[in-house]
């Protein structure tokens, strides 16, 4: 008797902001459209989230640090990926190909799997104003990436001030539902 499809695997990125709090938001909106997710966070961004909590509703432990040689990877492979928020940090390392985290490890590796990326970025204005961090937007947009971004988007806080909202969490699991239909 053969198994049904358990659905495909969304792996949320998420980096170390306060508006990653908010990533339960995804992992309820995902599991609703049939996906199974796995999350993994960046160092920085483990500080922001309930990781047992996460652990329970996705029924996978919730990753920041690379596997240690021969250890079984609890994870399955991805289908797709959403990184939100994606730090001026992240966008700027990711588009220069460095991977010193799990994170930027499976960024780095998802142009060579061929997946459908969309990611979200995040940080503050006087951040996002610097030119390097622009550049690689539009470096990251040229590989294929779906870069959500702009005022229009999720506006930006200025530094100190609280974020003006939450990320725009069910339009980034669209863009990676319609970006894997394409692929």
């Amino acid at each position: 008797m053969s198994r049904p499809d358990p659905g495909p695997v969304l792996y949320a990125l998420v980096c170390g902001s306060p508006v990653a709090a908010g990533v339960g938001r995804l992992v309820t909106a995902a599991q609703r459209d049939g996906w199974r997710v796995c999350v993994i966070a960046s160092p920085s961004g483990l500080r922001f989230l309930d990781v047992p909590e996460l652990a329970a509703r996705t029924g996978f432990p919730v990753r920041s640090e690379y596997k240690s040689a021969g250890a079984p990877d609890l994870l399955p492979d991805a289908d797709a990926i959403v990184v939100a928020p994606a730090t001026c940090n992240t966008v700027n390392k990711w588009a220069a190909g460095i991977s010193d985290t799990l994170l930027l490890g499976i960024l780095t590796e998802s142009y060579g799997r061929g997946l459908p990326v969309v990611a979200v970025p995040y940080s503050n204005r006087l951040h996002a104003a610097h030119p390097a961090f622009r550049a690689n937007l539009d470096r990251l947009r040229s590989w294929g990436v779906r870069v959500l971004f702009g005022d229009d988007v999720c506006p930006l806080p200025t530094p100190g001030a609280a974020a003006p909202g939450d990320l725009p969490w069910q339009y980034a699991l669209d863009a990676v539902s319609v970006a894997r239909h394409r692929g």
